[in-house]
């Protein structure tokens, strides 16, 4: 039986605001803009929710602007939902 995904190293990704998807996928890496600072999200993290700031969120590389939101991260899974991107 071949593994997971999750196994083989990558998390499931979702940045969702009020009017829609932002991003839906797998990646390597996530780094957040918390309120205490930035912080980086890599497969196995411990489970936790937080606030995040006005700022960018990277999905592996790919920057994604963004307002203020919270971010919940379980099981190898990165759910962030947000107001808005910022400009």
């Amino acid at each position: 039986m071949p593994p997971s995904e999750s196994q083989a190293g990558l998390l499931d990704v979702f940045v969702v605001t009020p009017q829609g998807v932002l991003f839906q996928g797998k990646a390597q890496s996530v780094i957040l803009p918390g309120e205490n600072g930035v912080f980086e999200v890599l497969i196995n993290h411990k489970p936790l929710i937080g606030r995040l700031v006005c700022g960018e969120l990277f999905v592996d590389e790919r920057p994604i602007p963004l307002k203020r939101g919270v971010v919940k991260v379980m099981l190898n899974r990165v759910v962030a939902i947000v107001e808005g991107i910022s400009h």
